[in-house]
């Protein structure tokens, strides 16, 4: 068979069954061979950034690696952003992107480019086909490559002459590498030590990041936690892992937690880490951060441990076996001491809640996050674009179960909320997707709307809009005297409008009476949607800890400074 043949017997042996892609010249036998098989469904972004974020969306929404086909040049550099935006939250993608013939590479030919040295940094490992009978080995270990050890996008780079060639295929049931072989299973000499340090700890805490989502170690993880009593806080991707009104959950940490949470990492005597990667935005002042806690990091990625802070007990492994393994050491853990360090967490608690003064002159963002909770809990799941309306969805959207919630975290990229949605919506079309945005971010990929359309992908994106980049514009205020530098959106489209020319449906909400049938409305309609609601433009999110500052030093909202 043909390259391009052998391309989609490899999805299809791999179990895809939706994939995202943009076609152009240098993958067009793909594209022949895609229009007449019926293994899976071909979704036609109407950009490679958007395909790319669909087929993270998905992953994300499904625990299964997300698959996306692109062309060569401005086809593949079109999608570096999205390969970006998985690489750093540790998303399972295939991107299989097309180049010109081996022949004219290197001879600046119409549409080269070097996708491999641009995608080095931004992917878990990249591939260029050099000859055709290295294409099936080739497929099969991306996609090994993607899904094991801590996941990430690969890059398959086919030139053209390689799709269009006739070979045999022989596809491997199975891969070994020699140079990469994740550890699956935790040393037990350290979990048992770990074990002891817990049962010895006064004031412990666990860390709970975004691999225990990518791990699905979100079942023992709640059981340890059942099983211990210790207190936890969660990463802005570990959301979910608890739910919302565990009575052991403080909340998310870092520049935008709870202070309850903040103040935990603080004072703790043992940070128990499960799955994150003490990023800038939850450590702070690094000299300061959890200065009175020993430390101990569980993480399938032996690379991460240590790479930022210094660990006293490092356990290289796949979370969800080192934790059940924990669980049967700690399975007889009592500890009174325990009982004492929660209730000094929920004074804090009870002394800073996450809370906003309400407002009957004007809808609070926070309102609207904490109204699409109370209306859909549990049936919806949220994704975000970045900014203040995706802190806002983090603190008060009342998150049940992992996958529920899909956002853009090391990155930070505007523009990622509707296409992933669109691809987490194909993943679980028995949820509700609500999509929560702002007036800046959403046009970032507005083209997606199409797409929605044209597939009959129903979504709603709630946009807040303040007609600001509402965080630049909170620093601004914090940071830079009110100097609103280029970050006043005050001319936009007319949303309801621009929705309706793409075939979906829009409604304005000024009133919070308003809301409730705007969105009973939007999703009555089985059609992409949105519901533009006008916020206060001044609010902040809060707490919030300024850049480089120590995580305990928070900026609380005027309400509770007062209060101190």
């Amino acid at each position: 068979m043909t390259g391009a043949e052998m391309v989609i017997q490899a999805l299809h042996l791999e179990g895809a069954k939706v994939v995202f892609g943009y076609p152009g010249g240098a993958v067009l036998h793909i594209y022949d061979e895609i229009y007449k098989q019926n293994y899976f469904s071909h979704i036609l972004a109407r950009h490679e950034q958007g395909a790319i974020h669909a087929a993270d969306g998905y992953a994300r929404a499904s625990g299964d690696v997300g698959v996306a086909i692109i062309t060569s040049g401005p086809g593949f550099t079109n999608a570096v952003t999205g390969i970006a935006t998985a690489f750093t939250d540790s998303i399972p993608l295939v991107v299989i992107s097309g180049q010109v013939p081996i022949t004219q590479i290197g001879t600046d030919a119409f549409q080269e480019i070097d996708a491999v040295g641009i995608s080095r940094p931004c992917t878990k490992h990249n591939f260029l086909v050099r000859n055709l009978a290295e294409l099936p080995r080739v497929l099969k270990e991306a996609f090994y490559i993607a899904r094991s050890g801590r996941p990430g996008p690969v890059l398959v780079d086919i030139p053209k002459d390689i799709t269009g060639t006739k070979g045999e295929f022989s596809y491997p049931d199975s891969i070994v590498l020699q140079s990469y072989k994740p550890t699956i299973k935790g040393n037990p000499r350290q979990v048992k030590k770990l074990c002891e340090a817990i049962s010895k700890a006064s004031k412990p805490l666990f860390y709970i990041g975004g691999g225990a989502i990518l791990s699905n170690a979100g079942e023992v993880i709640r059981d340890l936690v059942h099983c211990t009593g210790i207190p936890c806080t969660e990463t802005l991707l570990g959301r979910g892992v608890l739910r919302y009104d565990d009575d052991n959950l403080l909340g998310m940490l870092g520049m935008h937690g709870s202070y309850a949470a903040n103040m935990a990492v603080s004072e703790c005597d043992l940070l128990v880490c499960l799955g994150a990667r003490f990023d800038d935005r939850v450590t702070g002042k690094l000299s300061a951060f959890a200065t009175q806690a020993k430390i101990a990091h569980i993480d399938v990625d032996p690379s991460s441990i240590g790479k930022v802070v210094g660990v006293d007990y490092p356990i290289v492994g796949d979370l969800k076996s080192v934790v059940s393994d924990m669980l049967s050491e700690l399975s007889g853990y009592e500890s009174a001491k325990i009982l004492e360090w929660k209730e000094h967490l929920r004074e804090y608690a009870r002394q800073h809640p996450l809370s906003f003064e309400d407002s009957l002159d004007c809808i609070k963002p926070q309102w609207v996050i904490q109204r699409l909770g109370e209306i859909l809990g549990e049936n919806a799941i949220i994704t975000t674009d970045v900014g203040q309306h995706q802190m806002w969805a983090a603190q008060f959207y009342p998150f049940s179960f992992p996958r529920q919630f899909l956002s853009s975290g090391g990155l930070g990229t505007m523009g990622y909320g509707l296409p992933a949605a669109m691809g987490a919506k194909l993943a679980r079309e028995d949820k509700t997707l609500i999509n929560v945005t702002g007036d800046g971010s959403i046009l970032m990929n507005i083209q997606e709307l199409m797409t929605c359309v044209a597939y009959g992908i129903p979504l709603v994106s709630v946009i807040l809009n303040n007609n600001y980049l509402g965080m630049v514009r909170q620093w601004q205020s914090f940071f830079y005297e009110h100097r609103f530098s280029h970050t006043d959106l005050t001319l936009q489209p007319d949303f309801i409008k621009l929705i309706e020319s793409f075939g979906g449906v829009g409604f304005r909400v000024e009133k919070k009476s308003e809301f409730d049938l705007a969105l009973q409305k939007a999703l009555d309609s089985k059609k992409v949607a949105f519901i533009e609601v006008i916020v206060d433009r001044y609010e902040d999110v809060l707490p919030m800890v300024p850049s480089g500052g120590a995580i305990h030093e928070m900026i609380l909202p005027k309400t509770q400074q007062k209060q101190d």
